[in-house]
Parts: C-alpha cells; structure tokens; sequence
C-alpha cells in the first residue's frame, strides 16, 4: 500500500490522506453468466462452527447420474466435496456465487471458462473466482475435490438440477 503524509488539522487531531485504487481491469461480459447462474447456491442460514473428524467412508456417495458421484463435507463457512467422474462425464456449464477450489487428485478434467480451454491434472489445481461459468468433462475416471466458500445450498438441498 502506497503511504501519504499525514497532516495537522488541529493540535492534537491528526487526519489521514489515503489514496485509493481504481480498478481500471475490464468488465466481463454478464450476458452468458446471467443465462446460467445457479439460484439458491448460498445459505441464509449460518451453520454453527464445530470440531469434526469425518473420513470419507462414513460419507455416503451420492450417485447424481451414471457417471457421476459426490460426497462433501460441511464447515461454518466452507464445503468440502469429494466428486467422482466417469470418463465422459460432462458438468453442464453453469454459474455460481460461491469461490471454488479444484483440485484433482486422480485422473484429469479439460474446463471451458473464460474464453479459455485448460486441462487440470492430477495434482494440480484451479481456482475459479465466483460467478465465473465454466463447464467441465473428465477426459479418463477422475477424482476431483472441491472446496466452496460458502457452502454450496443448492448441493446440500439436492437442488442441483443441472448436474441431474
């Protein structure tokens, strides 16, 4: 942060001159994000922070099509997901205000966001700013987790329509 000098009004009062920045990036397009952004992806409610050990066996999968399964984990403020793709399996583009963590810790998914193709590895990982939309196929059987900030409502009310 750029300091400025501080200037006397008054003695005993000081008043501090803070210069601040102008975000000169350019604007994406809304129009494609307004045609899939995802309702009802954040809770309302807060859920009450508590000490947890879960392993992942003791969380059932839940099967959402043939080629794809989940199971997650819910913080205060976080979900952890543990996705499971098919080769094949495609994630329908869609939109959502919540920050997403990838990672891949087995197998590859290719993403179409941002006017960009990128292919996520096994041990690699992709963030994906909030309302970003992006679209997904598992390019061979993949294990992905996904962290979100805040919890995805719609996963936790199972109604996630578009990954059905």
């Amino acid at each position: 942060m750029k300091k400025t000098k501080t200037t006397k009004k008054k003695p005993g009062k000081k008043k501090s001159a803070v210069k601040a920045k102008t975000n000169t990036a350019p604007k994406r397009a809304a129009s494609s994000a307004s045609k899939v952004a995802l309702k009802g992806t954040v809770s309302k409610s807060r859920r009450k922070a508590e000490l947890r050990h879960v392993p992942w066996a003791s969380v059932e999968v839940e099967a959402l099509n043939p080629l794809l399964g989940r199971h997650f984990v819910v913080g205060q403020n976080v979900m952890l997901a543990r996705v499971l793709l098919k080769k094949g399996c495609i994630v329908p583009e869609h939109s959502h205000p919540n920050e997403q963590l990838t990672f891949i810790a087995e197998g590859a998914l290719k993403f179409w966001i941002d006017g960009r193709v990128i292919v996520v590895n096994a041990g690699e990982v992709l963030t994906i700013p909030p309302n970003m939309p992006h679209k997904a196929e598992a390019l061979e059987d993949t294990v992905d987790f996904d962290v979100f900030n805040p919890p995805r409502a719609d996963w936790m009310s199972g109604t996630d329509v578009y990954l059905r």
